[in-house]
């Protein structure tokens, strides 16, 4: 069953599907200005947050959240766009996290889903040993 929810950017009443936050109006203009500000950071790479936003009309905080997303990229090695690693500070040009901690993150998380599926089969191991354990008694 759909859910109704409020648009985040809007606050309209929309069809939620669980994927998007915003309703079908915001994410079209959403698109758009993602558009926008990727042709102009790609036309003037040394421009810096605040003169993208001014000169595209989008607010920086949706600049932010493009780059974090990793829809956009910081090209040219003398960027005024900064934008830093969110666990170690370190500058990167899209995403959340550098290449180091995104490698160790992924790392933690593999582990963590190994124990998970050790445990399971341990789990799974001692059923059978408890159904083997009563068949035994039985005779």
């Amino acid at each position: 069953m759909a859910e109704i929810r409020n648009c985040k950017e809007c606050g309209r009443l929309f069809q939620y599907t669980g994927i998007s936050k915003i309703c079908p109006r915001c994410q079209k203009k959403d698109e758009e200005d993602f558009k926008v500000v990727r042709e102009y950071i790609y036309e003037n790479e040394g421009a810096t947050l605040t003169e993208v936003s001014e000169e595209t009309g989008v607010d920086e905080d949706k600049i932010l959240r493009f780059l974090r997303e990793g829809r956009l990229e910081i090209v040219g090695e003398n960027s005024a766009l900064i934008l830093e690693c969110e666990r170690c500070g370190k500058p990167i040009r899209t995403g959340r996290f550098c290449d180091a901690c995104a490698h160790e993150l992924q790392a933690g998380l593999k582990s963590g889903f190994e124990k998970v599926d050790r445990l399971k089969s341990n789990v799974d191991k001692q059923k059978e040993k408890m159904y083997t354990a009563e068949r035994k008694k039985r005779r």
